[in-house]
């Protein structure tokens, strides 16, 4: 991505600096992710870990953690793959004190481009919580197309919140 910034699959060995960062960056996290609470324990990091390189043997994706000047600074992948329509949604967080650098940009552009070259998938979809702005601000950012709002998507805390969803074609991604 940069000299200073690189993305690299998880491995067991990060459990604990994984959970570091997200433990430290929960309230920044939990406005927007129903899962920071249950985090409890550097062990459900290794779980999530241990799934991830699952999902990757299981040719249903990847979890890949972004790293800034040695840092664990977030987490970026995909949530499975169609292979039978081609087809795949990336979902993303980022530890606090990285926020504003634009490294999720940089780490989702290297994605998409990965996902339509590399997989040559056809559609790849991003889904934000309505009202999460920061997060929003990226799929718009890659040229990704507002494809509407889905409600009631997703039970956080102890509110359903609305998704809305951005969509992108190869043909609009500049990638072909």
């Amino acid at each position: 991505m940069d000299e200073h910034t690189k993305l690299r699959r998880l491995n067991p060995s990060d459990q604990h600096e994984l959970f570091r960062l997200m433990d430290s960056s929960r309230e920044h996290l939990r406005r927007w992710l129903p899962w920071v609470d249950a985090v409890e324990a550097p062990e459900q990091s290794l779980t999530f870990i241990r799934n991830s390189l699952q999902q990757y043997a299981d040719d249903d994706g990847f979890q890949a953690v972004i790293v800034y000047k040695g840092e664990l600074a977030g987490i970026i992948g995909l949530h499975g793959v169609d292979w039978d329509h081609k087809s795949t949604s990336i979902g993303y967080w980022m530890g606090g004190p990285f926020c504003g650098k634009g490294l999720m940009t940089k780490a989702c552009r290297q994605v998409v481009h990965h996902c339509f070259r590399t997989l040559e998938l056809n559609r790849i979809e991003i889904r934000v919580a309505a009202g999460n702005e920061s997060s929003a601000a990226i799929p718009r950012r890659l040229g990704f197309t507002y494809e509407g709002r889905i409600r009631a998507a997703e039970m956080l805390g102890k509110t359903y919140v609305d998704h809305d969803v951005y969509g992108l074609l190869p043909s609009e991604s500049g990638i072909e």
